[in-house]
């Protein structure tokens, strides 16, 4: 399967990237591999603030328990989509 531009995950790593630049508060370049925490200095208070800006972007709830398995961008892009879409874990 080839990753096409307008892939939706291609459109939620940009959306990704641009919410992480607005609670860090500069740019920031990402790609699945990105480690949230240990490649973008994120601490604990950063990670929840960034948690509530997709939640709040996407009108999503992520559960605790699901945020605790989340290491990667592309963790992140499938926990979004999967509750996008309604699929659980």
């Amino acid at each position: 399967m080839e990753d096409k531009p307008d892939a939706p995950e291609t459109v939620v790593l940009g959306d990704i990237s641009s919410i992480f630049e607005q609670v860090l508060g500069h740019p920031v370049r990402i790609n699945d591999h990105t480690d949230i925490v240990e490649d973008l200095g994120m601490d604990s208070l950063g990670v929840m603030n960034f948690v509530m800006a997709i939640e709040d972007f996407y009108d999503i709830s992520i559960p605790l328990d699901r945020i605790a398995q989340i290491q990667t961008v592309s963790d992140l892009i499938h926990a979004v989509e999967d509750l996008r879409s309604g699929t659980p874990e």
